[in-house]
């Protein structure tokens, strides 16, 4: 496998600065001084036509006249000037250009083609680009500090990425005096080339780096970023702190959906489905890093407290509740044990008071107890300085006491100096330990969130979701149909007409023009019916009264319709008026109001929000959102996460919803917003649960012309499982072999898989010794992106449980247009065909994904590979770079 095409900004063997000076401020001798100051220990290169030396070493006046191969340039000269170096840097060779200056897309019309020039430059010639106007890297391991801060990390395990350059030094200044390190510093500027998604792809596999913290103003690529998180965050704890939550990043719209959900919401929900955790502070952020650090195992939110003090107990429970941590009561056993070795006035209940003059006995008693009591997922151990109190002995208790379990132990020592040595201790022990009760139980919640996440990001759904597909072309003619008439909003009766198609439980309705045709469809469907005003330009008709209930006769129905026209025509002069809406009035007892709808974010793309529904919904504003696609744990959780999910159960005399119902309804209009990339905005408010089942009473979708470009599914943030890419066939002895794309699940026949091939095969696959992969490479193979990637298994039955018999994957390059492919068969089913079935079912898919050039490596002994490779048309000739492999080429 090739080096990341990243390898050279975080180990350079050689470093150009251009714009290196000893004038004092010099943006490029502070990077010089810097990389000096550092130790790096490879070839350093001032450039600068004006200086003969710098800092006691030779200046050369441009790139050509260094006469030596440069890995990496950074460029601190004027903005007009950069174009031209990029330029010249290509032409020599250079892999990657680091651009500090400032003056490009962020100053306006002029910046912005420079800006587009520096772009085509490094397209054409293959260099990435970090900035422009940023800060630089630090790569501390290698004694690189391609920076102009003044600030310099210490080596560590923590790498930051951020888009602002201040921020970074103040979190290097903050970072110092509390012993905290870095494996690796980077600031993105502007990101006209390098951003989020290539650095989080380098940052998965780095073996220095065993956490990575965000800080995130803004997504420019959003594929590329939900790619890269979502990479990263399977093998690594990832913390992101978003800047502006405030800031409503969705328009506000026609639906009731677009009034709830702002941009902030999405965005979270996108980091829920990528596996990572949001902390809101920097404090926060290293907070989550430290709990995460280690990766402890925790089964769920519930957390006991042990205290010495009443009120930090509190404190913590208060809390507790605030960030959604349970504080539940302990079990029976651990009361009766507990009743045992601790003093009658203790609180019997949890929190546990375990009083001031708590020993260091009754604290490791007290733990002990807590970490085996079931009801637990974890333990804070708080204390006060008290008359009777020895910090450090209590430490030291809670020390003992954690090597005894298996869930993660907290600790908050609260004050200052007689608190110190107690701290000390606990950080040798690796104890996370905190100074307030409020810090040490949001630590907990990350733990948490971070189980909950990375359950919701092992989850692949497909676009589909019921067996009998929906009538999407159907569906899409409507759509197309208002189009065409320069409509951007459907008819309550053609949105109805809409979800229909996919499947859903619609109320159905007519369209009535005068007083007496009303009178007529009232009667066919039944009394009591509902009728509502029909007007594209009348989003909500309850406001302007446009909404009628319960009519029970004949006479009522022509007074209604006659009266409905006038009423908003008082109130909407302007509107168009197309008649009236008559439906049969939603009967069934025991129902709730809810609301599904669908928003287009500017970033994320299609988002899916559930909750309360009726005429209040932005008043209550009980709703949670989720990235398309769902599945069922998916869309049990949207529901999960709102108030109005206790309602759905059964109280008082109120039987309990069709919960499946609701669920069913989801992954519905999931399917609808995965296959019609036309769907702006949906509204379906009211939704009626009951415990018959859910029916939507009202409905109105946004559309608008999709981009013709977009790939399939290239309007959503996150791929869903290509389940449409999956084939079955016989081989000549009649046995059934079925080759699809992989999913996380996979992961146990992909291990006895590779546990069961010869060492031979093994040395051909991975070109080096291997037992068995490592749980990394095991994330790594079956937790795949398919935006980016695709693996196709053959599988076959056997004692009912599926056997793996070879795999076959393509990785995209960063160009887009090449991959990489690999592809290894069982020792026992080859020269049955297999393996050539694998590799034309992986080279249809890229060909479809638009791949120009498939290539790969293998041993020059892998025979069997060479003569496979060639009878598909592969070119295979000598390897470059390794005397003893072969170099496999295909174009497409």
């Amino acid at each position: 496998m090739r080096p990341h095409y990243l390898n050279k900004l975080f180990a350079p063997d050689s470093v150009a600065v251009f714009g290196a000076s000893e004038k004092p401020g010099s943006v490029g001798g502070q990077v010089f001084r810097n990389l000096q100051g550092a130790g790096y220990g490879g070839r350093l290169f001032p450039v600068n036509p004006k200086h003969e030396s710098v800092f006691g070493q030779p200046c050369y006046p441009d790139l050509a006249d260094i006469g030596h191969m440069v890995d990496m340039v950074v460029i601190a000269t004027p903005a007009p000037t950069v174009p031209g170096i990029v330029r010249d840097c290509g032409e020599a060779g250079v892999e990657v250009a680091v651009v500090m200056s400032a003056g490009f897309g962020e100053s306006g019309g002029r910046g912005k083609r420079l800006e587009r020039e520096l772009q085509e430059y490094a397209r054409y010639y293959g260099i990435r680009v970090l900035g422009p106007n940023c800060l630089g890297v630090m790569r501390p391991s290698k004694g690189v500090n391609a920076t102009f801060s003044h600030n310099a990390a210490e080596p560590g395990n923590l790498a930051l990425v951020s888009q602002s350059g201040a921020l970074c030094t103040a979190i290097l200044d903050w970072a110092r005096p509390h012993g905290v390190g870095f494996s690796a510093m980077v600031s993105l500027g502007d990101a006209a080339d390098v951003d989020f998604g290539d650095v989080l792809d380098y940052l998965a596999l780095d073996a220095e780096t065993s956490s990575i913290l965000l800080y995130v103003e803004g997504i420019h690529q959003t594929r590329r970023f939900m790619s890269g998180l979502r990479s990263a965050a399977r093998l690594k704890p990832v913390i992101v702190v978003k800047a502006g939550r405030h800031a409503a990043g969705s328009r506000a719209a026609m639906s009731h959906t677009g009034a709830l959900v702002g941009g902030d919401d999405v965005f979270e929900a996108a980091l829920d489905r990528a596996g990572a955790v949001r902390a809101d502070t920097i404090d926060q952020l290293f907070a989550a890093a430290q709990m995460l650090a280690e990766r402890p195992k925790v089964a769920g939110d519930r957390l006991g407290i042990v205290t010495n003090a009443g009120g930090p107990g509190v404190l913590a429970t208060d809390r507790a509740v605030d960030v959604g941590v349970a504080v539940p009561e302990l079990a029976d056993k651990t009361l009766e044990r507990l009743d045992q070795v601790l003093p009658k006035g203790w609180s019997r209940a949890n929190p546990l008071d375990i009083l001031g003059d708590a020993t260091p006995e009754r604290y490791s008693q007290a733990i002990t107890a807590c970490l085996e009591d079931p009801n637990l997922d974890g333990v804070l151990a708080m204390l006060t300085p008290q008359a009777m109190t020895d910090p450090v002995g209590a430490a030291e208790g809670v020390v003992e006491a954690r090597q005894g379990g298996d869930k993660p132990v907290l600790a908050c020592w609260m004050g200052e100096e007689q608190v110190a040595p107690a701290w000390q201790r606990f950080l040798e022990a690796q104890v996370p330990y905190f100074r307030s009760p409020e810090a040490a139980v949001e630590a907990f919640a990350y733990l948490a969130r971070h189980r909950r996440n990375q359950e919701l990001l092992m989850q692949v759904p497909g676009p589909h979701a019921q067996r009998e597909g929906p009538d999407v072309e159907g569906a899409r003619l409507i759509i197309e149909g208002a189009l065409a008439e320069h409509r951007k909003v459907l008819s309550e009766m053609e949105s109805k007409a809409v979800l229909t198609a996919f499947g859903l439980p619609v109320l159905p309705s007519v369209e009535v023009q005068s007083a007496n045709q009303a009178l007529v469809m009232a009667e066919s469907v039944g009394f009591p019916v509902a009728m509502k005003i029909n007007s594209p330009d009348i989003s909500h008709k309850s406001d302007v009264g446009g909404v009628r209930l319960n009519i029970t006769n004949a006479q009522a129905v022509r007074h209604a319709y006659n009266d409905l026209l006038e009423r908003v025509k008082q109130q909407r002069p302007d509107a168009r008026i197309s008649g009236v809406i008559l439906e049969r009035m939603y009967g069934e007892d025991y129902a709730r109001e809810l609301l599904v709808g669908v928003l287009r974010d500017p970033v994320f793309g299609p988002v899916i929000s559930f909750g309360a529904g009726g005429t209040a919904v932005e008043i209550l504003r009980d709703r949670s959102v989720a990235l398309p696609p769902l599945n069922r744990f998916i869309a049990e959780r949207l529901i999960g996460e709102t108030r109005i999910a206790t309602m759905l159960g059964a109280y008082r005399n109120m039987p309990a919803a069709d919960r499946d119902a609701l669920v069913q309804v989801l992954l519905r209009i999931s399917e609808m917003v995965c296959e019609l990339p036309h769907i702006q905005e949906l509204d379906i408010n009211p939704l009626m649960a009951s415990p018959e089942g859910a029916r939507v009473v009202d409905a109105r979708i946004g559309v608008a012309s999709p981009t013709p470009t977009l790939e399939p599914y290239g309007h959503m943030a996150i791929h869903p499982f290509p389940a449409h890419l999956g084939a079955r066939f016989q081989l000549a002895d009649g046995r059934d072999i079925t080759i699809r794309p992989i999913r996380p699940e996979d992961a146990e026949i992909e291990q006895e898989f590779v546990r069961n091939l010869s060492e031979e095969s093994k040395y051909f696959r991975f070109m080096r010794t291997l037992h068995e992969l490592t749980q990394e490479m095991l994330v790594r193979f079956t937790q795949i992106d398919y935006d980016r990637e695709m693996a196709f298994i053959a599988v076959t039955r056997r004692e009912g449980q599926e056997v793996e018999l070879g795999v076959a994957r393509y990785t995209i390059n960063p160009d887009g247009e090449s991959c990489e492919f690999a592809i290894v068969v069982a020792d026992e089913w080859r020269r049955l065909g297999i393996g050539t079935r694998l590799a034309q079912t992986l080279l249809e898919s890229a060909k479809d994904r638009g791949i120009r050039v498939v290539e790969g490596e293998m041993l020059s002994q892998n025979t069997e590979m060479r003569a496979l490779a060639e009878r598909l048309g592969f070119t295979v000739r000598a390897s470059e770079e390794d005397p003893g492999g072969l170099q496999m080429r295909k174009e497409l």
